[in-house]
């Protein structure tokens, strides 16, 4: 499932670099700290990987 704005995608960037270790799970704000505990990480990378070129800046 691909992300649907640039922040959604950047959320789950940080939610990933989290449950995988790379980042304090302290450190997450907003929307990443829901997502970390919510989501797989297959499911966080496949929102992460998503090209940000065509997003749009937030979902209306």
């Amino acid at each position: 499932m691909p992300a649907r704005s640039k922040a959604q995608q950047k959320a789950a960037g940080a939610a990933l670099a989290a449950k995988r270790g790379e980042m304090k799970k302290s450190e997450l704000k907003g929307a990443s700290k829901d997502m970390v505990e919510s989501m797989t990480e297959k499911e966080l990378e496949d929102l992460a990987e998503t090209k940000r070129k065509d997003l749009p800046p937030k979902k209306d």
